[in-house]
């Protein structure tokens, strides 16, 4: 309910009415059953514009930081991220990182709708970067509908390391679903992992017209952090 109000009442008409989002493919969701929503991540606000324009609630796993601050911003942090109905996770790795896929399985189990970034992390650069293949292991253990995402000039939007958006019009386009039953019970597989993954991200890029770069996007941001000390 809380999720709803702040959606339908509060958060949503104004963001909406604001950025004035255009949007392709919303038919593509389907009205019931597990779904994921696989999306490229140009921006902070990408969590937040997608599960506005789909009419379903949509779940995204976000990291457990923004769920633990402490006084008035922490309690706005916490209040925001509920709202735009994420999970908290801890991305640190390791036995983490399982949790963090038991939850999300735990959501499509629940036959909900979960948005995914298979590069696991931001672009640096607007570039579009080597997936995860945690991604796969989730699709295939889950069985849900998978469906890709792309987001259009949040990153002009909202850049890496800039508290406050510009006013800036965006874009969201809905692929059609894609089918990978033919990996059914292959998901111990590390080939197959990679196989999917990649093929994910080849739609990704398709739809979102983006440079694709062979690379995980954490190591370029790795580098970068390095080169700057």
């Amino acid at each position: 309910m809380f999720y709803w109000i702040m959606k339908h009442i509060v958060v949503g008409p104004i963001v909406l009415a604001i950025f004035r989002p255009w949007v392709t493919g919303l038919r593509n969701i389907p009205t019931t059953g597990p779904v994921i929503l696989a999306s490229n991540h140009l921006s902070f606000i990408d969590s937040i514009f997608l599960p506005l324009v789909v009419d379903r609630p949509v779940v995204f796993l976000a990291k457990s930081e923004y769920f633990t601050g402490r006084g008035l911003k922490g309690w706005a942090t916490r209040m925001f991220f509920q709202s735009a109905g994420q999970l908290p996770i801890d991305r640190s790795g390791g036995k983490a990182s399982e949790a963090s896929l038991n939850t999300g399985l735990r959501v499509l189990g629940e036959g909900r709708v979960l948005g995914i970034y298979p590069e696991g992390t931001r672009s640096p650069d607007g570039k579009l970067y080597r997936g995860r293949t945690g991604v796969a292991r989730m699709v295939l253990e889950s069985g849900a509908q998978v469906i890709p995402v792309a987001m259009i000039g949040t990153e002009a939007v909202m850049p890496i390391g800039t508290r406050l958006p510009r006013i800036r019009r965006i874009g969201i386009i809905i692929g059609e679903p894609l089918d990978f039953s033919r990996f059914a019970g292959m998901e111990g597989d590390r080939f197959v992992l990679r196989s999917v993954t990649d093929e994910l991200v080849h739609h990704l890029r398709r739809l979102s017209d983006q440079e694709y770069v062979d690379v995980y996007a954490t190591s370029v941001k790795e580098q970068r952090a390095s080169q700057s000390r």
